[in-house]
C-alpha cells in the first residue's frame, strides 16, 4: 500500500473567504466546486509529506499549513497588500528556510515558505 496524496481539510463557514485567500492571494488552482467544499491545488506533481512537530521552529508555534511558494517576496507583498496581518518574519531560518507566518480567513496558521538555494 502508498499513500497517494495527502489533504488538509479546514472547517469554515464561508468558502467566498477560502477562494479570496487561496484562490486569488496564494494564486492556487480552483480544482473542485460542490457548494459545500471547495477544493484547491495545482496541476503539478508535489511531494507527500506530514509534518508532526513539537514547535514550529525559532520559537513560533507550530502552524497548521505549511505552503511552499516559488517567490517568497511575491506572496509577502501579496498577503500585505491584502491586508492580511503578518504574524511571523519573514525570517531566514537556520535549517535553509526563508518564511513568514500569516493566518487564514478562519484561523488557522500558515506558513508561506520558500527553500533557500
Amino acid at each position: 500500500m502508498k499513500v497517494l496524496r495527502i489533504v488538509a481539510n479546514i472547517q469554515a463557514p464561508d468558502l467566498m473567504a477560502a477562494k479570496r485567500f487561496y484562490q486569488d492571494i496564494l494564486g492556487l488552482d480552483l480544482m473542485m466546486d460542490l457548494g459545500w467544499i471547495v477544493t484547491f491545488g495545482a496541476n503539478t506533481s508535489m511531494k507527500v509529506q506530514l509534518s508532526v512537530a513539537s514547535q514550529g521552529g525559532s520559537g513560533t508555534p507550530v502552524p497548521d499549513l505549511s505552503i511552499e511558494v516559488d517567490d517568497l517576496d511575491a506572496a509577502f507583498e501579496a498577503m500585505s497588500g491584502a491586508g492580511i496581518p503578518i504574524e511571523y518574519g519573514p525570517a531566514d531560518e537556520p535549517w535553509g528556510v526563508r518564511r513568514f507566518y500569516v493566518r487564514d480567513p478562519f484561523g488557522r496558521l500558515v506558513n508561506i515558505l520558500v527553500h533557500k538555494s
